[in-house]
């Protein structure tokens, strides 16, 4: 641009000195016709080279740095110059409509399939998308996330009902007939309790003790103390012990009818547990209390932080990101790209983000454009406008020289017929 400026200037200031020169030097020639027409021509161009380099001058500085009037128009007039400009570009060349407009021709959805399919393969784009991944989980602050969590868990475990989750943890089990088993387990170990040598004289120790304090009166009472009487806690434990053990052996029996009524009547009250309005509140006091005091953000922000060093190691796995992360971003592409509706879909949303962002952000392409001017001086400003059109105001001048030179031609042939 700076060559094309000087070559312009070169040649008005050539065609300003030829008229110039053309001028002085048929001077002595004025007596002939020749030499009055060529300097009537060359009168008339050094006229219009001057007029037409003083109006272009005047444009951006003072003729010759005299302060002439209504000169260095450009440099007085700045700031309406500029608002102008701002106004311009907002209202008349880039209008919101106009930009919306020229964006929704584009299809957008389509050319970033075609760019995703372009790139998927390359060694830059699975680069690329490691070193992302790698950022954001890096920006990642578990200690932010963690309160959140425990937040939302314990608002969850408080809306929780403990009653009707204890009975469908309990239904689970009695569909599963862990109730059965259960029994069974504790049929078990009172069979190997009652076995004990132990145990066979604190039950006798226990009968005897029932007996001595049993109250009665007439021949019952008589009949107990001299049973009571007859018989010792050894001899009661001998007798018991026995009588309970083949009972336990006798309950462990599938088909044994007690332990059907046995296991029928626990089933009946595990069932039941939620129609209990007492045992209900209980149980949600006893939760919100807990839920209350328990404070796991500590342990959140540990998982997370684990979590999140194994995911840095897993992005930097070439073959994780090549099996898995780029599996994945293929299939959508290909999904996304046999769904019209699909492909539909995303260029309204597409549209609809941009034209937003335009209707929000357009009064900024003026106040852009209008701080970045405000950053130049007068002669920075006036350097770049005559760099971008003082070519074609130096020809102006070029243009003023040589139309001057034909018209004084014609004027001088005129005079001289008249």
């Amino acid at each position: 641009m700076e060559k094309k400026e000087k070559k312009s200037k070169y040649f008005a200031k050539i065609s300003l000195g030829v008229m110039g020169a053309g001028f002085l030097g048929t001077i002595p020639f004025q007596d002939s016709f020749v030499g009055e027409l060529l300097q009537g021509g060359f009168e008339a161009g050094l006229v219009g080279g001057l007029a037409d380099w003083f109006a272009v001058t005047a444009l951006f500085r003072h003729p010759l740095g005299i302060p002439i009037p209504h000169t260095a128009l450009l440099p007085k007039n700045r700031d309406r110059m500029m608002k102008a400009i701002v106004s311009m570009l907002e209202n008349d060349w880039l209008t919101k409509e106009s930009i919306q407009g020229k964006i929704q021709q584009i299809k957008i959805t389509e050319k970033l399939i075609k760019i995703a399919e372009k790139e998927l393969d390359s060694d830059t784009f699975h680069k690329g998308v490691g070193t992302f991944l790698q950022q954001a989980i890096r920006h990642i602050n578990p200690e932010n996330i963690a309160p959140y969590i425990e937040k939302e868990l314990k608002n969850y475990l408080r809306s929780l009902d403990a009653a009707g989750f204890l009975q469908t943890m309990i239904n689970k089990a009695l569909d599963r007939n862990l109730h059965d088993q259960a029994f069974d387990y504790i049929l078990v170990e009172t069979q190997k309790w009652m076995a004990k040598e132990d145990t066979k004289r604190k039950i006798g120790k226990m009968a005897k003790q029932l007996l001595d304090n049993t109250e009665a009166d007439g021949f019952i009472k008589m009949a107990l103390q001299s049973f009571s009487n007859f018989i010792n806690e050894e001899k009661l434990g001998n007798i018991l012990q026995p009588f309970f053990l083949k009972r336990i052996i006798l309950l462990q029996d599938g088909d044994n009818p007690y332990r059907q009524l046995i296991l029928n009547r626990i089933r009946k009250e595990l069932e039941s547990v939620q129609d209990r309005e007492n045992l209900a509140a209980e149980l949600n006091e006893w939760k919100d209390n807990l839920v209350n005091t328990w404070s796991p953000a500590d342990q959140i922000t540990n998982i997370l932080g684990q979590v999140q060093n194994k995911l840095l190691l897993l992005t930097q796995d070439e073959a994780f990101i090549d099996r898995y992360v780029i599996s994945f971003i293929r299939d959508l592409v290909d999904r996304t790209k046999n769904d019209p509706e699909k492909i539909d879909s995303i260029e309204r949303w597409l549209q609809n983000q941009i034209s937003t962002l335009i209707e929000s952000n357009h009064s900024k392409i003026g106040n852009l454009v209008k701080e970045n001017l405000d950053k130049l001086d007068n002669e920075t400003l006036i350097d770049m406008m005559e760099n971008n059109v003082g070519k074609e105001l130096q020809w102006i001048r070029v243009n003023g020289a040589i139309c001057g030179f034909l018209i004084g031609l014609i004027l001088t042939t005129f005079k001289a017929l008249v």
